[in-house]
């Protein structure tokens, strides 16, 4: 069995699937390279194949119809055979002296007595045309290089949630626990990280810049403009971590802390939804702005009153044209000091 499995879901990705293959190489024999070419049209699974033929012992080049990134990180899960599992998107890459560190935790902890679910690391937004740039950092939140449960959690604040790129989660859990992503649907790395927690009990946090994540493309699915015209997307997957939560409450609030962090990632989530709605001030979108709230009441009564009128619910729902323009101004600079996408 390989120490950790890395499934990078690929469509149209030759121009920048080296770096990231490369940068992942270093792991050498404890790790598998899942390449999940999902159905590209470009020179993608010719460059698996390459990969496959030169590293056979480390690499694995999966060809499947397109279904969306979803439905390559499925595929990745099936094929594991690693103890672990990553995901990593073929237009970033790792750092090898944290993938080094990241391994080696691994590895001990592999042996242990206690079984380790979900690994956690910090990464780094690594936009185009700044020359500084930020790293996503835990150390405030959880307990460093030491074993943890829900209860060592020191703080959940909003809006600093786990990234797909942050998570190493133990292969086993993410299939006992039923993951399956929606197929041909962007956003769904927010029910990857979502969905899992109810089951993890042991966790460890290394203080080390691991990922990678590159902000820059035109096509990127969080650039603005494409988050916008990919809405619905956005909507579908934010109604179905509303049905988990709403589904699973009972398992979700056997752990105080799991909840408070549970609810604070929808809750922001949630107001990504609406601010995006907001941002092109049209009736079809407040329609849909409304539509969300309205289904959210449906589900649970309670869970519309908490995000509704929360101190943050207050700004971000404000009524009228004079209060959207005030929640935009606001999402506007905390955009500029924080340097979100």
């Amino acid at each position: 069995m390989k120490l950790l499995s890395i499934a990078i879901p690929c469509y149209n990705s030759e121009a920048y699937m080296s770096k990231c293959i490369d940068s992942l190489l270093v792991g050498g024999e404890e790790v598998e390279i899942l390449i999940v070419d999902d159905g590209s049209k470009d020179r993608t699974a010719e460059i698996a194949d390459e990969y496959a033929k030169k590293y056979p012992t480390i690499v694995k080049a999966i060809h499947k119809p397109n279904g969306g990134h979803g439905s390559a990180v499925n595929t990745g899960i099936e094929n594991a055979t690693g103890l672990f599992f990553k995901v990593v998107d073929s237009d970033d890459w790792v750092k090898e002296i944290a993938y080094r560190k990241i391994l080696a935790t691994l590895s001990e902890l592999a042996g242990g007595d206690t079984q380790l679910d979900l690994l956690i690391s910090n990464f780094v937004y690594n936009k185009v045309g700044e020359k500084r740039h930020k790293v996503m950092r835990y150390n405030r939140m959880f307990p460093v290089e030491k074993l943890f449960t829900w209860e060592d959690v020191m703080r959940t604040p909003k809006g600093h949630y786990l990234l797909m790129h942050s998570a190493i989660y133990r292969t086993k859990l993410l299939r006992e626990c039923g993951l399956k992503l929606p197929e041909h649907t962007f956003y769904v790395d927010n029910i990857y990280v979502f969905n899992p927690l109810p089951f993890v009990k042991n966790m460890y946090y290394l203080d080390v810049n691991f990922y990678y994540y590159y902000i820059g493309r035109e096509d990127q699915s969080v650039n603005q403009q494409i988050m916008l015209s990919r809405i619905d997307q956005q909507i579908r997957v934010n109604k179905l971590m509303v049905d988990y939560y709403v589904e699973n409450i009972g398992m979700i609030k056997s752990q105080c802390n799991r909840h408070k962090y549970m609810f604070n990632y929808l809750e922001i989530i949630t107001a990504i939804s609406s601010i995006l709605l907001i941002t092109e001030d049209t009736k079809e979108n407040l329609a849909k702005r409304k539509e969300l709230l309205d289904y959210i009441k449906d589900k649970s009564f309670l869970l519309y009153l908490k995000i509704r009128y929360s101190i943050e619910g207050t700004y971000i729902y404000l009524p009228g044209k004079g209060g959207r323009k005030i929640t935009l101004a606001g999402y506007k600079l905390l955009r500029n000091i924080f340097h979100f996408n």
